[in-house]
């Protein structure tokens, strides 16, 4: 694929204007702030890149090069689907990508079809995690995955700025340095999942899954996650 239309195929497909409901999920930083573990812009860097380096988001990246990978393999794609779902610590978090997972399938089969979205539909089971929705359907579309990963890394952080920005509060100013200091953070997580058997993926994020936890009886909330 020319680069022009792979950049403009990941804009559009993990930007907020993509309907998945990103918007709606904190991945746990909600309870973090309220029990003032995130309380400026260094703890909010340190909190995202913790998620981006050893939590879920490492493990996404993993989950969707695996996709990408296997592509449009329908049972292969299964099996993956399986293991990326057992891989979502809490309630919380196995909601926020199951939900994320299924709309992307759904919009992306009324605008962008493709072999992947077949194959995704056809997965035993009813959930779809995220990041292998997003590895397959690029793959289907041609999009290298280096590329996919980079888009997919950005987009989660990017996500996560935006609610710490309201959450925290902090500034549109400061949103952007965390974004432009997380860069080379999402850059590393990338090379490393594209070393990272499937079969060796961990995560070592206990205080972010906590959080998650916690964040289901926490007294007011803004976010789903």
């Amino acid at each position: 694929m020319d680069t022009d239309g792979e950049l403009y195929r990941l804009m559009t497909w993990l930007s907020p204007a993509y309907p998945v409901g990103a918007y709606a999920f904190s991945h746990g930083l909600e309870n973090a702030v309220d029990t003032e573990l995130v309380v400026d812009a260094e703890t909010t860097h340190d909190w995202i890149a913790s998620v981006l380096t050893r939590g879920n988001a490492q493990a996404d990246l993993v989950f969707a090069a695996a996709a990408w990978d296997a592509t449009p393999d329908a049972e292969t794609l299964g099996t993956l689907n399986e293991l990326a779902l057992a891989f979502q610590t809490t309630a919380e978090l196995r909601l926020e990508s199951t939900a994320q997972g299924l709309a992307y399938v759904a919009v992306s089969r009324d605008a962008w079809p493709c072999k992947a979205v077949d194959a995704l539909t056809a997965m035993p089971g009813e959930d779809v995690a995220y990041p292998v929705a997003v590895g397959a359907i690029a793959a289907s579309h041609g999009v290298g995955k280096r590329a996919t990963l980079l888009a997919y890394a950005h987009a989660f952080a990017a996500n996560l700025v935006s609610a710490a920005v309201r959450l925290v509060p902090l500034g549109q100013t400061d949103g952007q340095r965390i974004t432009a200091k997380l860069m080379a953070v999402a850059e590393a997580a990338v090379s490393r999942s594209l070393n990272t058997p499937v079969d060796t993926v961990a995560t070592a994020t206990p205080v972010v899954d906590l959080a998650s936890m916690n964040h289901e009886s926490q007294y007011t909330r803004l976010f789903r996650s």
